[in-house]
């Protein structure tokens, strides 16, 4: 019975209950009327009572309607409900009767409320027993013992007790034997008040099929151990646990030489004896006997005469308790082998012979080994000193470098400090050609350090990707003024290209290319192109100079090499040029002839585009007098102490100049300390000028700008100095260089 019936049935004996009470004060009040007519004599009240009873009586009556007719409502309702609920039950024992598996539904406490003649199909001597009401139990015990499951034939109360645990669970499914070979799949759930529905599936075509299924797969794995037996060259037969011929191949009746079917022949192992031992009269050696405990379980193999044949016998103990036999006639092998033992025997003698011949040989290559072993020793030697010998060139022009680049810069200093002056026009001049010289000085020594590095590899490529026609552009400023007092012109041909190199040596290469291709052309034009091609950038430097004859295009490239002795060059850039490219796999092409000019071009692999930095993060340097600056500077060179302070004292710096940490402390007193710090890098007694500059800042206690000068010109001290953001400044340092330096760090 649903909720909505259980309410209708409590409403209407409510108002059945109501109504008895108001039958009864209706009978109260009659009474009651009847006695005070006895009571009193007065009309006028039994008038007054009469009116008043009157007026209570049509009250109860019309309240006594009502709930008449409440409940003649409540009635109506409650008979819809019972046809409604009647009509729903009806159309769900009709749903659940029309599925074709078994439906049954359990209450909260496990007894039967609803099944199918499906869920009875299954249980076909259970049918007549079970009703509505029956608990789990008791069906469960019925099916025990008069359905005879095969899982319960045996062990009743374990099959009950196992069956009571997975219903009490009822969390999926398992599958179920019948005794009339069917199989069931049971599902069972729970439901939201408690109670347990299950739905039972006839899976027994499934099973079936799946047999079915297993039975062709174990006959094709048949097929194929017999497929695989028949391409074998030796015979294979097997036995089972019981001795009898389970396979075999085509092979065994031939090696045998069995005349019929070894089916028949060699039906049992007993017949596989018989054979061999008396048709082929083998000496099998036992090899052939039948092994029947776990003690002789591993193969064995015996090689066995038959009459003139002879057989390598293996056998091999399955499994299951059955046995495999192979055979392999090895006859014509054994007389391969006896063949090759006196080819052999024959070969020895002969390589006998030949080992004293080979001996005698060997004793003279190795007196010429030993030579050339003495001659190797010696080159190596050769070649140990010279490598020493080129180290030691290359640390003697960098030590070399390093010590003219001090006076040099001091030279510098002071040109430059002449040059801020003014002068009389000579002096002007000598001046100027001072400076020129210098240069040249400079220049030269730059390039024999380069190439010293070069050689020693020193410099080691660092490999981006960058746009090749920013580089060109920065080229073209730097060059069109050269171009330009040359009465040259000078035309820059670029496409926004990437490629993959090294932005510095390739910066030099083609510097190197462009003022070669300026200084040497007397008039005309120099042109730089850049082209892409199948993956790969070439960038040529044309110029309408005089050419150069083709047996002297490959001495330019070798050191102090002019053809043109009266040109300012020395000879060193391409070879520059050849180690720089040389590194970086990069190819060099000369393309020229006499009164043709010439083309130097280098060929680049192409790059990938990557994110460009959004700036150089370098502000702008101040536009303010460095009048009254207070400048330190901090060398271990008195020439070079006295031409900074020349050159600084010219800009309206105040400068003071020391040799070390404690000089420099005692030339600011009374709290004073300099606005800026430069400092060489190379000191006295292995001091630096980086530690210098920190002892100074943490004596004055404050930050001071600084910045680094030396002629020192390695990676190594470049890469320090800019991982701690100190700016360097190579000797000999160029005035404009200096003066930018110093606006950038102006407080």
């Amino acid at each position: 019975m649903s909720e909505a019936q259980r309410l209708d049935l409590t409403e209407a004996d409510a108002l059945r209950e109501e109504v008895r009470k108001l039958r009864r004060i209706n009978a109260a009040l009659m009474d009651r009327v009847e006695r005070s007519t006895d009571m009193s004599a007065s009309a006028f009240s039994m008038f007054e009572t009469a009116i008043s009873l009157e007026a209570m009586v049509r009250d109860r009556t019309s309240q006594l309607e009502d709930a008449l007719g409440q409940l003649a409502k409540a009635n109506s309702d409650l008979a819809a409900a019972h046809r409604s609920a009647e009509a729903a039950q009806i159309r769900l024992r009709d749903a659940i009767d029309s599925i074709n598996e078994g439906f049954v539904l359990f209450d909260a406490d496990d007894r039967l409320i609803l099944f199918n003649e499906a869920y009875l199909g299954f249980w076909p001597d259970l049918a007549p027993h079970i009703h509505e009401g029956m608990a789990f139990t008791d069906i469960a015990h019925l099916a025990a013992k008069q359905d005879r499951l095969p899982g319960a034939a045996l062990a009743p109360d374990r099959w009950v007790s196992d069956r009571l645990a997975r219903h009490g669970v009822a969390d999926g499914g398992h599958v179920q034997a019948l005794a009339d070979g069917r199989w069931v799949q049971i599902n069972e759930l729970r439901t939201s008040e408690g109670g347990i529905v299950g739905i039972y599936t006839d899976i027994t075509e499934v099973k079936a099929e799946d047999a079915r299924a297993r039975a062709r797969e174990l006959a094709e794995r048949n097929l194929v151990l017999q497929s695989t037996l028949d391409t074998l060259s030796e015979g294979v037969c097997m036995f089972d646990s019981g001795g009898r011929l389970s396979a075999w191949n085509g092979a065994l009746g031939r090696l045998l030489g069995l005349t019929d079917d070894p089916a028949t022949s060699l039906a049992t192992h007993d017949g596989l004896l018989d054979w061999c031992r008396t048709m082929m009269a083998m000496e099998d050696h036992g090899c052939l006997d039948w092994r029947d405990d776990d003690r002789h379980a591993g193969p064995v193999s015996q090689l066995c005469p038959a009459r003139d044949r002879r057989y390598e016998i293996r056998s091999t103990r399955t499994g299951q308790g059955g046995q495999v036999f192979s055979f392999t006639d090895v006859t014509d092998m054994l007389k391969a082998q006896a063949a090759l033992q006196e080819t052999a025997e024959t070969l020895e003698g002969r390589v006998s012979e030949r080992t004293a011949e080979l001996l005698t040989v060997n004793a003279q290559l190795g007196r010429e080994v030993a030579e050339r072993r003495t001659i190797e020793a010696a080159l190596t030697e050769a070649k140990i000193a010279a490598e020493k010998a080129n180290l030691s060139k290359t640390s003697f022009l960098a030590a070399a470098s390093h010590d003219l680049l001090q006076p040099l810069n001091a030279a510098c200093l002071f040109v430059a400090a002449l040059g801020d002056r003014r002068l009389a026009l000579p002096t002007r001049a000598l001046v100027s050609q001072t400076a020129t010289a210098l240069d040249s000085v400079e220049d030269l020594l730059e390039a024999l350090l380069e190439i010293s590095r070069l050689d020693a590899g020193a410099i080691q490529p660092e490999i981006s990707h960058f746009r090749i026609d920013q580089l060109l552009q920065t080229l073209n400023v730097e060059f069109t003024p050269m171009a330009r007092s040359a009465g040259l012109a000078f035309r820059m041909e670029t496409e926004p290209l990437w490629v993959e190199s090294d932005v510095r040596l390739l910066r030099r290469i083609l510097q190197n290319f462009i003022s070669n291709a300026i200084r040497y052309t007397a008039s005309g034009s120099v042109r730089v192109t850049c082209t892409a091609d199948r993956g790969q950038v070439t960038v040529a430097v044309i110029d309408t100079g005089r050419g150069i004859a083709a047996d002297q295009q490959s001495l330019i490239f070798e050191e102090f090499r002019r053809l043109d002795t009266r040109s300012q060059g020395k000879g060193l850039g391409l070879a520059i040029v050849r180690r720089a490219a040389d590194m970086l796999g990069h190819d060099i092409v000369l393309e020229s002839a006499p009164g043709m000019g010439s083309t130097f071009s280098i060929t680049l692999p192409l790059g990938r585009p990557v994110t460009e930095p959004g700036g150089d993060g370098v502000a702008a340097p101040r536009d303010r007098s460095m009048r009254g600056l207070r400048v330190l500077v901090v060398d271990n060179e008195r020439q070079i102490q006295s031409g900074m302070r020349t050159l600084l004292s010219g800009w309206g710096c105040t400068v003071a100049v020391a040799g070390d940490y404690g000089e420099a402390v005692r030339l600011f007193a009374d709290g004073e300390r300099p606005d800026i710090i430069l400092a060489d890098y190379h000191l006295n007694d292995g001091e630096t000028g980086d530690r210098v500059i920190a002892r100074l800042q943490a004596h004055f206690g404050a930050t001071i700008p600084a910045g680094m000068i030396s002629a020192d010109r390695g990676e190594a001290l470049k890469t320090e100095l800019a991982a701690n953001g100190m700016p360097l400044l190579n000797k000999p340092v160029k005035p404009a260089q200096l003066r930018a330096l110093l606006r950038t760090m102006l407080p």
